[in-house]
């Protein structure tokens, strides 16, 4: 697919957020009104150019996918020094039992597996080598619920827990994370 030079960012999976104007490319499976491209991008590779995007905004779709091979691609698609930003559920989000559509569940390091530098492969005896890399995982950033009244103590427990890295993985390494459970994970890898 030919592009535009200045269509230089990409709402991938965008469902309703059609992103207008400073050049965005909106993707869905469905050919939804603003959507410019319709696609299923687990049929691999997607339609763009290498090293074409600066910017790849993957907002609730990975847990509808096996996402590795994507990630995979958009690795291909996104420009040297090019930063994907991810929101996805976390693995105590009731949202993961509530959507049949969900495949897959996340936790604050999912992403490292897939970032230069880190040992995730490496604990508790597993290797993985993917064939791609991210040179880092920045801001990775865990939101809770706050819209109802009595969920007051999640603005506290949000603001802990993100605090620092040890702080998340203390989190999820213990029981806090059942009492406590988190919405969304929000992390950007760059390239």
């Amino acid at each position: 697919m030919s592009l535009p030079s200045h269509l230089k960012k990409l709402n991938l999976g965008c469902g309703l957020d059609i992103k207008e104007g400073g050049g965005w490319i909106n993707l869905d499976v469905a050919n939804i009104p603003g959507c410019d491209v319709v696609y299923n991008i687990e049929n691999l590779p997607l339609p763009f150019p290498n090293n074409h995007f600066e910017e790849i905004l993957c907002n609730d779709i990975l847990e509808h996918i096996e996402y590795t091979s994507v990630l995979k691609d958009l690795h291909r698609v996104l420009a040297p020094g090019g930063i994907m930003h991810i929101r996805v559920p976390h693995f105590t989000s009731k949202n993961n039992a509530i959507d049949p559509t969900h495949k897959r569940i996340f936790s604050i390091e999912t992403f490292d597996f897939f970032c230069n530098g880190t040992t995730k492969g490496n604990k508790a005896g597993r290797y993985m080598y993917p064939d791609f890399v991210f040179n880092v995982a920045q801001a990775p950033h865990l939101t809770f619920e706050h819209s109802l009244k009595f969920f007051w103590y999640n603005k506290i427990i949000e603001r802990w827990v993100n605090t620092s890295r040890e702080r998340q993985q203390l989190y999820e390494s213990t029981g806090l994370s059942h009492l406590f459970p988190a919405q969304n994970i929000l992390i950007s890898l760059v390239k």
